[in-house]
């Protein structure tokens, strides 16, 4: 068994944006004139597909013209926010810059993107990181139905050519873990994101840092440094 993709989640894993989140959500419920939801229930729909979202922060059967709305309402402050704010509205993680360079230069591994972001949103933000050519394939909510569904990652696995057995997920939240369970590839679960670690159940392996993730991508690639 090798590695050779490894697929990434964006939120939580890559990048730090639970300020814009929080702030986006807020303002779609208040577009409705709905309290806003708490930072522990928006920062645990994070990774979901922004209909789906809303509607588990809303399981009061909200018609689905008003869940329509919020999200257009989110979307709309999640794009104020990142034209205001810049890349650093929602900064790299420490490490991951100088983690992405290093395997990008492996010959062995492709990068991948499994994401709830849209794909306005995910090409603004690599575009604003610099980091557009560091993935072979990129899968985003607009195209998918929403993690947990293996979907993006079967998608992700065509496009590199890549067996499942041959890849591995790195994410931050159980859907992240589950849509790996359910792809049939490995995961290795992030524990500076947005759900706790004990949520990790289907990880293969646990990871606190930058660091500790290098080396679990290098030891399922079979290296040692």
């Amino acid at each position: 068994m090798t590695l050779k993709l490894v697929i990434f989640d964006v939120d939580g894993t890559l990048v730090d944006s639970q300020a814009d989140i929080l702030a986006s959500m807020g303002a779609a419920f208040a577009s409705e004139g709905l309290a806003r939801p708490s930072r522990e229930a928006v920062l645990g729909i994070v990774g979901l597909s922004l209909p789906v979202a809303i509607a588990r922060l809303r399981p009061d059967d909200a018609d689905p013209a008003e869940t329509a709305r919020m999200v257009e309402a989110y979307k709309d402050a999640y794009l104020g926010l990142r034209v205001a704010g810049g890349p650093e509205a929602s900064p790299l993680f420490p490490g991951i810059p100088a983690l992405l360079d290093r395997l990008s230069e492996r010959d062995d591994l492709l990068l991948g993107i499994a994401t709830g972001k849209s794909r306005r949103g995910l090409t603004a933000l690599l575009d604003g990181h610099g980091l557009t050519n560091r993935f072979v394939t990129t899968q985003v909510a607009d195209d998918h139905p929403s993690k947990p569904h293996p979907s993006m990652i079967f998608t992700a696995l065509m496009e590199a050519g890549v067996e499942a057995t041959d890849a591995v997920m790195i994410g931050d939240t159980s859907y992240d873990m589950d849509m790996a369970r359910a792809a049939g590839v490995r995961a290795i679960g992030v524990t500076w994101g947005y759900h706790r670690p004990e949520a990790l159940t289907a990880a293969s392996a646990l990871v606190a840092d930058s660091e500790a993730l290098g080396c679990a991508i290098d030891a399922f690639a079979g290296a040692t440094a």
